[in-house]
């Protein structure tokens, strides 16, 4: 009688891998874009978590806090600081990491103009679909380019 294998011969299992690898590549390569969406998302929830202590601690003080930021036309990264501190601890981080000088470039951390009185403010980050994401005391919007003075950021 003849003895019959059991088992996968070599050109199966190459075929198998060869099949499982195009596999797995393709959906890393579809997850890049979903990944990016789900960082825009975080940025969009932080910036209306801000504009909501904000307007919080408009209602308990009867002006906004003071951010310690850029003037027109210079914005300034804001991050790691107490501005509404009863409201908002701690401060959110941008979910991208940010680079040396997110402000001023096309993506990066939370950014925002005051004005030299306090009470204004835009606070603003860049999207990685390439809007801009602001808040300031009226309201939460959605720009095509960055903001450049506090009243481009309505």
């Amino acid at each position: 009688m003849f003895k019959k294998n059991k088992g996968f011969t070599l050109i199966e299992l190459l075929v198998v891998i060869a099949i499982i690898g195009t596999l797995s590549g393709l959906v890393l390569v579809s997850l890049g874009g979903a990944r990016s969406k789900a960082r825009d998302v975080a940025r969009q929830s932080d910036i209306r978590q801000i504009a909501a202590a904000m307007e919080l601690q408009y209602s308990d003080d009867g002006e906004y806090p003071v951010i310690t930021a850029g003037t027109a036309p210079t914005a300034a990264r804001i991050a790691n600081v107490d501005i509404t501190p009863t409201y908002l601890k701690p401060w959110p981080e941008d979910p991208g990491g940010g680079d040396e000088d997110p402000c001023n470039k096309t993506k990066g951390a939370y950014c925002a103009f005051t004005s030299p009185v306090g009470g204004d403010y835009c606070i603003f980050a860049a999207l990685e679909n390439g809007d801009w994401f602001t808040t300031s005391d009226s309201g939460v919007s959605t720009l095509d380019a960055a903001p450049t003075v506090l009243g481009t950021c309505k």
